[in-house]
């Protein structure tokens, strides 16, 4: 009866051998090929968060934004007398009162496109109506089209701007609304 027990023990104590060669080398293989995978699509979903990022805070976007909003303020801020537009449309004046117990506009701001930027010139009227230049600041850099246009009390902006990498095209309207 011994005999038997040994042969049993011999039995199961010889048929847990481990892992072969071949599966060892198999299961390296797998988890290598899956690791590869990994790093693969984080190396590429990096790169697309960082490009995605530049288009969104480049120059180009920022310098966009930076003159709708200065165009919309200023254009809201405006009365209803007829905007002055340059023959070629690359320019729009604008007037509003400064003081609310002014019977006419006491001041302007004027946007033109020049050289690759879009400017805008801050002044006030004096009387007789002569202008008085206070401040000038550049709205954006590389800029390569702006036109303005009217339609009723409704003033448009079309701004194209290119930074050799990147090409934007934005549209503003707003309404004179003193």
């Amino acid at each position: 009866m011994l005999t038997i027990i040994q042969k049993n023990r011999k039995k199961r104590t010889q048929s847990n051998k481990g892992l072969s060669t071949i599966e060892l080398i198999l299961a390296s293989i797998i988890g290598v090929t899956a690791l590869l995978g990994v790093g693969i699509a984080l190396s590429d979903s990096h790169r697309g968060f960082t490009q995605m990022y530049k288009r969104i805070y480049s120059d180009v976007v920022t310098d966009g934004h930076v003159a709708k909003r200065m165009f919309d303020s200023m254009v809201r801020k405006s009365n209803c007398y007829q905007p002055v537009l340059d023959a070629d449309a690359q320019g729009v004046e604008v007037r509003y009162y400064a003081d609310s117990n002014s019977l006419e506009p006491d001041q302007y701001s004027y946007f033109y496109y020049q050289d690759g930027n879009l400017y805008v010139e801050y002044g006030r009227i004096l009387s007789g109506g002569i202008q008085e230049t206070l401040d000038n600041r550049t709205a954006c850099r590389n800029v390569t089209a702006c036109t303005f246009k009217q339609t009723g009390r409704s003033l448009q902006m079309i701004l194209t701007l290119n930074n050799g990498s990147q090409e934007l095209t934005t549209v503003t309207s707003a309404v004179m609304h003193n």
